[in-house]
């Protein structure tokens, strides 16, 4: 299984990308990781609807640029579904199973993400209602990917 994450903007904090080093160490065992980035528009204060709008568009387009045809799109958004880490591992294992082959998890940026990737995605995930940092994301999101693999495989995970 091939596991691409895109996202925008760069990890600017060392501890973060220990953190993500650490787990696409981890996650070598399990499937072939791909973590793809794309720029991020700066949000000006006080930024109308409309220009954030046209951000979300801009970031959208470069998000859209890095989908493969074929894969499976998983969108990160607060209004998707919430699903417990023994969950997500069924999920990912039937996709496999399913015969697909690549799945594209998608984090925006810090005012989310546009309605046309919103509509690319075959799937909308929901980590909480709360908002995080889009870089912190990428941590929780690779922690719960090698946990469900951990799961998938049988083997003892920290619950």
């Amino acid at each position: 299984m091939k596991i691409t994450l895109i996202t925008v903007g760069k990890i600017k904090e060392k501890f973060y990308e220990q953190a993500i080093a650490e787990y696409v160490k981890r996650l070598g065992k399990y499937c072939k990781l791909e973590i793809l980035q794309v720029a991020d528009e700066k949000t000006p204060d006080g930024a109308s609807q409309a220009a954030e709008q046209k951000i979300k568009d801009k970031e959208g387009e470069r998000i859209l640029a890095q989908v493969r045809e074929g894969a499976y799109v998983v969108a990160l958004a607060i209004e998707g579904e919430m699903l417990d880490s023994v969950q997500l591992a069924e999920k990912i294992d039937r996709l496999g199973i399913s015969g697909i082959s690549h799945i594209v998890f998608v984090i925006g940026g810090s005012l989310g993400l546009s309605e046309a990737v919103m509509k690319r995605a075959d799937y909308k995930l929901s980590f909480s209602k709360m908002t995080f940092p889009h870089q912190l994301m990428r941590v929780i999101l690779l922690e719960q990917v090698y946990r469900s693999y951990r799961i998938i495989s049988g083997e003892p995970y920290h619950k």
